[in-house]
């Protein structure tokens, strides 16, 4: 029977100033000659005394402990966690323990990119720094089979330092691969684009970054991260059905501004033959009403400028 794993919760810890510890330190390693030579010519005995003082203000160096703002420090005694401070400032711990650095700070970064690690020449000299490479979009198919290309921008911070470090084996990837997961899972559930006013990648874009916020935050819930805001920064057609979808767009474009005119179109001829009969201008029988609106809709509807013509008889001649 498998027991499930309580997740480490994190606790604070309240080191001490270092500044009088400092102090206290430095004292005894200035007096430290001075005690070997006194012990060495009054009281030979202390010189073990005087070596043991060295010794323990030497081990009391590496109890110092500084902490800028927006870092914490996790503090591990023999692989025992102990707390973790995050209050700036500077500070004197026991020196056993292990400092980890983790930074609280608002960091972002865009889905495909990658890590790159830092690299050293044979001398242990940095010539790389750790960075990340341009995000690339991710090509995946939207809800209707279309494939699209499509990346985020994921802003996020640590909020639990604990969980950071010992729930996930590297945080900083398991955000950037399990952003990647949620934006892909989130754009085969909704179309590019819709006409009947449903939610699409394209046209609902505050409802769409919400979802996506949401659907990072409950993968990244157990690595004590939290997602400040997720939104979409590139979304296409991919390369290969673009032309026939910008085809596509442009003939729905069309027939939409076609339809509008010939509405406009109807409305104009009606507001004319309304006005000729009600001042009475002109005396219309069925077939010259038909008449007048064929030539009216021919005249506004038209994309080209109508060439007048006289007609010196009448319709029936």
């Amino acid at each position: 029977m498998s027991v499930e794993k309580k997740p480490v919760a994190e606790k604070t810890y309240r080191p001490v100033s270092g500044w009088p510890v400092l102090l206290v330190v430095l004292g005894a390693l200035l007096s430290f000659p001075f005690l070997i030579l006194a012990g060495a010519v009054v009281f030979p005995p202390a010189v073990i005394l005087a070596v043991m003082l060295g010794v323990i203000a030497f081990v009391c160096l590496f109890g110092f402990l500084a902490v800028q703002p927006n870092d914490a420090r996790v503090l591990l005694l023999f692989g025992d966690y102990r707390g973790t401070v995050s209050e700036s400032g500077f500070y004197w711990v026991n020196p056993f323990f292990s400092k980890k650095k983790v930074s609280l700070r608002v960091r972002n970064f865009e889905t495909g990119s990658t890590n790159l690690a830092e690299k050293k020449n044979e001398a242990g000299v940095v010539v790389q720094q750790k960075s990340r490479t341009i995000g690339r979009p991710s090509k995946v198919n939207d809800r209707d089979g279309n494939p699209i290309e499509i990346s985020a921008v994921v802003v996020w911070k640590v909020v639990n330092t604990a969980e950071a470090l010992f729930e996930v084996d590297d945080y900083e990837d398991y955000v950037a691969v399990q952003s990647e997961s949620a934006l892909r899972g989130l754009a085969t559930r909704y179309p590019y684009d819709s006409e009947d006013h449903e939610i699409s990648l394209r046209g609902s874009t505050d409802e769409i970054c919400e979802q996506l916020k949401k659907d990072i935050q409950d993968r990244l819930e157990k690595a004590g991260v939290e997602v400040i805001e997720a939104r979409i920064c590139h979304l296409a057609y991919a390369p290969e059905i673009a032309a026939a979808m910008l085809q596509r767009q442009q003939a729905s474009a069309v027939v939409a501004a076609r339809a509008k005119i010939v509405e406009g179109a109807v409305g104009m001829v009606q507001q004319a033959l309304e006005h000729l009969s009600r001042d009475k201008i002109v005396e219309f029988d069925d077939e010259r009403r038909a008449a007048m609106v064929s030539n009216l809709l021919v005249v506004l509807c038209s994309d080209r400028h109508a060439q007048p013509v006289i007609n010196a008889g009448t319709i029936y001649h």
